[in-house]
């Protein structure tokens, strides 16, 4: 391996793409998936340092889209008034042509947190962020 990273292959967020539901969301500029550690405390004997102890994990992420389609509101809109929670299927995916190899990531389960029916400024490209929830992942390419 070499000593100094080929800045060529840093992956560039340019070449990313989204699917929603097997849709391609090409208003999509962003997106964020992290899977969160809960840990608890181990109390130890003869230190003052308390250990970690992973309990559960929870997948988290953000979607970062341009307010051009309306898309969210159309799926989301009716069925939340009907007390409905729909669950969705969000693939990422970063194929830098620099990089030799992509990064294509699966989530399942995706509940979204809120739903943003206006936002707006004079002067101000939309942009909508809606954060969410998954309850499972799948590392497709990597």
């Amino acid at each position: 391996m070499p000593d100094i990273l080929n800045a060529a292959e840093v992956r560039s967020g340019t070449w990313g793409q989204l699917w929603l539901d097997g849709e391609q969301v090409s208003e999509c500029f962003g997106c964020q998936i992290k899977v969160n550690k809960t840990k608890e405390d181990v109390s130890r004997c003869r230190t003052l340092i308390a250990g970690k102890k992973m309990t559960g994990v929870a997948i988290t992420g953000t979607v970062r889209i341009y307010n051009a389609t309306s898309r969210l509101i159309k799926l989301e809109a009716e069925a939340l008034k009907q007390g409905k929670d729909l669950r969705h299927t969000i693939i990422s995916n970063l194929d830098d042509p620099d990089n030799s190899s992509n990064q294509r990531i699966a989530v399942k389960g995706v509940s979204f947190d809120d739903l943003t029916l206006a936002d707006w400024q004079a002067a101000q490209l939309g942009q909508i962020e809606a954060p969410f929830t998954a309850e499972d992942y799948e590392i497709l390419d990597s």
